[in-house]
């Protein structure tokens, strides 16, 4: 059975954790991972939300779908989409065309992540739809904003901009899409209380741009904050913050607030040598804590974090 049929049908057992946004209608034509994943957010906010996906490529199965990421990663995609009716069309003909408005004339809010250029050629951008639909609310997701727009790139692009990118690894996770799928959200709310609001938007529909690489700056503050270099006490300079080897696997040790740090710093039996003296700052205590560390197991570990109330936490 196709990917598509298999969610129309998981759509008819889908049943939101919130009811917070029963009765507002939500369109996207975003692909790939942000616009999906608000999305998926406003579907279990008890939104009603439909997918306008473009016709799979020739030569693919009818009812295939066509987004990136059913194809790269099907699994993402089905749990992006529970919930979420998903319909296709090439909204580049007649018929397509038809189709989107159809679904538009019925929609609070529209969800986009084409480039501007895109949308104009596509009649979506916001001069053209508002003037036909006046309370509809269009929430664009894109790059970056003014003239950037246009400029292509992705996730890795936009943490790299802002020095969230170590070296020649690849980030943990999706940190921009994520967060700009977050604002993303918070754009559609936003956008509903200005609608119903008494005052000049009351009844009207209102735009929001949502730009990634917003999202990254957002992410990057702390680091722009000087807290997450390795001079700063989350980013190395606290030997009580840290990532540990123990046996057959590593701790995560967060204690960093006074009374944490003073706790670990007893239970390893590291003591200062003056009065005063954060023994958390020393370079020697990190070589104390990676041998006391390194000579227990995760369980032993476990124990030790429950029956002195610290935040660690083991991993393989």
């Amino acid at each position: 059975m196709m990917l598509l049929r298999k969610m129309q049908e998981k759509t008819n057992h889908f049943t939101p954790t919130d009811t917070s946004l029963r009765g507002v209608r939500i369109l996207s034509v975003a692909l790939n991972l942000p616009g999906p994943a608000a999305v998926m957010r406003l579907a279990d906010m008890g939104a009603s939300c439909t997918k306008l996906e473009p016709l799979p490529p020739p030569g693919f199965p009818k009812g295939s779908t066509s987004d990136p990421m059913g194809l790269y990663a099907p699994h993402a995609y089905a749990q992006l989409h529970a919930g979420v009716k998903v319909v296709q069309a090439d909204l580049k003909s007649d018929k397509g065309q038809t189709k989107a408005h159809g679904l538009l004339a019925k929609t609070d809010v529209l969800i986009t992540s084409f480039r501007p250029s895109a949308l104009k050629k596509l009649g979506m951008d916001w001069a053209t739809l508002h003037a036909k639909y006046p309370a509809l609310i269009q929430v664009c997701i894109v790059g970056a904003k003014g003239d950037a727009a246009e400029i292509p790139g992705h996730d890795l692009t936009y943490l790299a901009a802002h020095g969230l990118v170590n070296g020649l690894n690849l980030p943990a996770t999706l940190f921009a899409d994520m967060a700009g799928s977050s604002l993303a959200v918070e754009a559609v709310l936003k956008a509903l209380w200005q609608r119903a609001r008494p005052g000049r938007t009351h009844g009207k529909g209102v735009f929001h741009e949502v730009a990634l690489e917003d999202a990254a700056a957002y992410l990057a503050l702390p680091r722009h904050w000087g807290l997450t270099l390795p001079r700063g006490s989350v980013g190395g300079a606290h030997a009580g913050y840290a990532v540990y080897a123990c046996i057959k696997g590593r701790v995560a040790v967060a204690a960093l607030e006074p009374h944490f740090a003073a706790r670990l710093a007893e239970v390893a039996g590291i003591k200062a040598a003056k009065p005063g003296q954060d023994v958390m700052l020393l370079p020697s205590t990190r070589v104390k804590l990676s041998g006391f560390f390194g000579g227990l197991t995760r369980k032993q570990i476990d124990a030790l974090a429950t029956a002195h109330d610290l935040p660690l936490l083991t991993m393989v």
